[in-house]
C-alpha cells in the first residue's frame, strides 16, 4: 500500500467505506496511545500490531475489506480503520512539509482485465448487460477542491477517492451492486475521455456503432407522437375520458419499452388535462405546449442518442446501502381531490440533490394548507421535521430520475435529527459560494426538451452573503428579492404566491431580512440573462424556515418592488411562444383569425429584433394554416416550438 494510496483515505472516506462511529473510535484509541505498532514489508503491505494481539495487514492493490484482521468482526473493522490512521500520522509526522499534488487521473484507464480482476467476471458480466441495454452517466474530473473523480449514474453515484486503486472505490449503492456500477462508472469514464464530454450515453448499439430503437419503442413512441398530434389539432376542450384513458395506455407502453422520459411527459400532459378539466391553476397553455414539442423532439431525436433522449433501460429503482441525506426544504401542490408534498433532500455522498414525493387524497369537507400537512407524520416524524432533518436510512431505494422512496424498516433503522449545520458542510456540487462559476462550470447540456427528466437536478443551497432588495410584484404575485453570494454575485431570488400556502411569501420575507441568513436552498439557474433562485428553504441562525409549511393567512404588508423590463429578444420570444400556446390551447383546426393575427404580430416582433428565421418559422405556420389546413401545419407549429424554445433557452442562459 503507497504512501499516497494510505493519505488519501480521509476520515470522510473511511467513514464511508465503514461507518461514522468506526472511525470515531479508531481515533479515539489512537489518541490514547492504543493505536498499533505499524510495520511496512517490501511488496507494500501495511502491517499493526495491536496492544490486545490483534494482528492486521492492509496488502497493496485491495481495499479494506479485502484486508486481514485476526479479530472476530465480519467486514471492515476499527482494528482496520486504526491501522490506516496510525499510518497516516507516522507518515506525516516524518514529512509534515510533503503535500501530494493532484493526481490528476481517469479511472478510464483501467482495462477490464482490471476491472475482472478487482471486481470479478461476474460484476463485468452483469455490467455488460446493462451496457448493452444502454445508460447514461456525467462524469466529474478531478479538481483541487474535489480531488476524487466521481460519475452520476441513473440510480446512484461511483467515487475514487484513492487514484488508480479500484478496491477503495466508494458508491451508495446496495453492497450486492457494488462491483457491477464501479464497472459500469469506469466504462462512463472511458467513453467521455475518449469523445471529451462530461455527460454520455454508454452502450445501446449494434455492433456497427448505430444507435437502435426496437420495433416495439418505436411503434409505442410513435402512437404517442400522434396523440400528441391529434390534442394539438382539436385543443384541450375537445379532450374527453376517451382521450384521456388513451394517453394511460400510451404511458403504460412507453415505461413498458423503457422509454422513461417520454412516458414521464405523457404523464404531465394527462396532469395538465386533469387540471384543465378542475379549473386548477396548475393547468397553462405554455404547458401544454412545452410537453407536446417535447415528445416530438424526443422522436426526432432518438436516432441519435436513444440511451439519453428516450431514457432506453435506465434501472427502474436501485436499492441503497445507509445512505445519510440532509433535508433542503419542502414544496407543497395538489388539486381539488388531493395534496402533494415533495421533500428535498442533498445526498451529500453521491453530490446530487434527491426528492421524496407523498400524496394524500383528501375528502370533499377537507383543504388543509401546507401549514396543515406540515403535521402530517412520515417516518414517524411529522413533515415538518422532516424537511428539516438529517435523515439516516438503511431502507433507501433511488429511481432513475432522482425521486427516492425512504421506509423504516426495523426499529432504529431509520434516524430523524435537527439538521443544524448540515448545509454548510455539502459538498461544492451542492454547496455554492459562487454562483456565476457554479453555472458556468455546469458546462454543454442538450436542450431542455431532450433532456433526461430527472428530478431536483437544479436543486442547490447558495450561501448568502447579504440581502439588497426585497419586495412583492402584485401583478406576478410573487416575491422578489437580491443577495450576494460570498463571492459578490447578485442573485435573483423569484418566489411564486401558491394559494395552498398563504403564510408562505410572509414567512419567507420575514426570513430574508433575518440578520442571521446563512444560505438559501431552491432550484438555481438563469433566466433573462440573471442567474435566479426559486426558493424551498431559507437558514437563518434561528435554524431553517420552509415556506410552503409556514402558518399564517398572507395577510401582511409587502412593499412594491419596481418591475424591470426584459430585453427586447426575451420579450418577443416569450410573445411568439405565447401565440403558439395559444393556438395549441384552442387547437390548430380551431384557430381563429385573432389567434392567426397573434402569429403574424409576433412574426413581425421578432423580425424587428433581428430574428428572422424565428419569424419565418411562424410565417410558415400561418400560411400553412390558411393555404393548406391544420393537419399540414402540424410540422410547422412543431418546429416553430421546438427552436422558439430552444432559442428561448439558450438565451437566457447565456444571459
Amino acid at each position: 500500500m503507497t504512501r499516497a494510496d494510505l493519505l488519501a483515505l480521509t476520515p470522510d472516506t473511511l467513514a464511508s467505506l465503514a461507518n461514522r462511529g468506526l472511525v470515531k473510535r479508531a481515533e479515539k484509541d489512537l489518541a490514547a496511545g492504543s493505536g498499533p505498532v505499524v510495520t511496512s514489508s517490501d511488496d507494500g503491505t501495511v502491517r499493526g500490531t495491536f496492544p490486545d494481539g490483534t494482528a492486521t495487514a492492509l496488502p497493496p492493490g485491495s481495499g479494506l475489506d479485502a484486508a486481514d484482521c485476526s479479530c472476530a468482526a465480519t467486514g471492515v473493522c476499527r482494528h482496520r480503520i486504526g491501522l490506516v490512521l496510525a499510518y497516516q500520522r507516522g507518515t506525516q509526522e516524518e514529512t509534515p512539509e510533503a503535500a501530494e499534488p493532484l493526481a490528476n487521473w481517469s479511472p478510464g484507464e483501467f482495462d477490464d482485465d482490471a476491472l475482472a480482476a478487482a471486481l470479478g467476471r461476474t460484476a463485468l458480466t452483469a455490467a455488460h448487460r446493462t451496457r448493452a441495454r444502454g445508460y447514461t452517466a456525467r462524469v466529474h474530473r478531478p479538481t483541487a477542491e474535489d480531488p476524487a473523480p466521481r460519475v452520476e449514474l441513473p440510480t446512484c453515484t461511483v467515487r475514487f477517492p484513492v487514484p488508480r486503486e479500484l478496491g477503495y472505490a466508494l458508491t451508495d449503492a446496495a453492497a450486492a451492486l457494488r462491483a457491477e456500477v464501479i464497472t459500469l462508472a469506469v466504462w462512463a469514464f472511458r467513453a467521455a475521455d475518449a469523445e471529451q464530454v462530461t455527460e454520455v450515453s454508454v452502450g445501446g448499439r449494434t455492433v456497427d456503432g448505430r444507435a437502435t430503437v426496437t420495433a416495439a419503442a418505436d411503434e409505442a413512441l410513435r402512437a404517442a407522437v400522434a396523440l400528441a398530434d391529434e390534442l394539438l389539432l382539436d385543443g384541450v376542450q375537445q379532450a374527453g375520458p376517451v382521450f384521456a384513458g388513451s394517453l394511460r395506455r400510451a404511458g403504460r407502453d412507453l415505461a413498458a419499452t423503457s422509454q422513461h422520459w417520454p412516458a414521464g411527459a405523457v404523464a404531465a400532459l394527462r396532469e395538465q388535462l386533469d387540471a384543465y378539466a378542475d379549473r386548477s391553476t396548475r393547468y397553462t397553455p405554455g404547458r401544454l405546449a412545452a410537453l407536446l414539442a417535447e415528445l416530438h423532439a424526443r422522436h426526432r431525436a432518438a436516432g441519435q442518442d436513444p440511451v439519453g433522449v428516450l431514457g432506453t433501460a435506465e434501472a427502474p429503482v436501485t436499492p441503497l446501502r445507509r445512505v445519510r441525506l440532509v433535508a433542503l426544504g419542502c414544496r407543497i401542490g395538489g388539486t381539488v381531490r388531493d395534496r402533494t408534498a415533495e421533500t428535498y433532500f442533498a445526498h451529500a455522498d453521491a453530490g446530487v440533490a434527491l426528492v421524496l414525493r407523498t400524496r394524500w387524497d383528501l375528502t370533499e369537507d377537507r383543504c388543509p394548507t401546507g401549514h396543515d400537512l406540515s403535521e402530517r407524520r412520515l417516518l414517524g416524524s411529522p413533515l415538518r421535521a422532516l424537511a428539516t432533518a438529517n435523515v439516516v436510512s438503511e431502507h433507501t431505494a433511488r429511481a432513475a430520475d432522482r425521486t427516492v422512496t425512504l421506509s423504516r424498516g426495523r426499529i432504529a433503522a431509520t434516524s430523524v435529527t435537527p439538521v443544524g449545520s448540515a448545509w454548510t458542510e455539502l459538498p461544492e456540487s451542492l454547496l455554492v459560494r459562487d454562483a456565476a462559476a457554479h453555472l458556468r462550470a455546469a458546462g454543454d447540456r442538450p436542450p431542455r426538451l431532450i433532456r433526461p427528466r430527472v428530478e431536483a437536478d437544479a436543486v442547490r443551497v447558495v450561501m448568502v452573503d447579504g440581502v439588497d432588495e426585497i419586495g412583492y410584484d402584485p401583478a406576478g404575485q410573487r416575491l422578489e428579492a437580491v443577495f450576494r453570494d460570498p463571492a459578490g454575485n447578485g442573485v435573483h431570488l423569484h418566489a411564486e404566491y401558491n394559494p395552498l400556502c398563504p403564510g408562505g411569501l410572509d414567512a419567507l420575507a420575514a426570513a430574508l431580512r433575518d440578520g442571521g441568513i446563512r444560505a438559501v436552498s431552491g432550484m438555481l439557474g438563469r433566466t433573462r440573462g440573471r442567474t435566479v433562485l426559486d426558493p424551498l428553504a431559507v437558514l437563518t441562525a434561528r435554524g431553517v424556515t420552509v415556506p410552503d409549511l409556514a402558518p399564517g393567512a398572507g395577510d401582511t404588508t409587502l412593499e412594491a418592488t419596481a418591475r424591470r423590463p426584459a430585453d427586447p429578444i426575451t420579450e418577443a420570444l416569450e410573445a411568439a411562444l405565447t401565440a403558439l400556446a395559444d393556438a395549441a390551447h384552442q387547437g390548430l383546426r380551431r384557430s381563429t383569425p385573432a389567434t392567426r393575427a397573434a402569429l403574424g404580430d409576433s412574426a413581425g416582433r421578432l423580425r424587428r429584433t433581428g430574428l428572422h428565421s424565428a419569424a419565418g418559422l411562424l410565417d410558415d405556420l400561418t400560411r400553412n394554416l390558411h393555404v393548406h389546413g391544420a393537419p399540414a401545419a402540424v410540422p410547422h407549429w412543431v418546429t416553430a416550438q421546438i427552436r422558439l424554445t430552444t432559442g428561448l433557452d439558450l438565451h437566457q442562459e447565456d444571459g
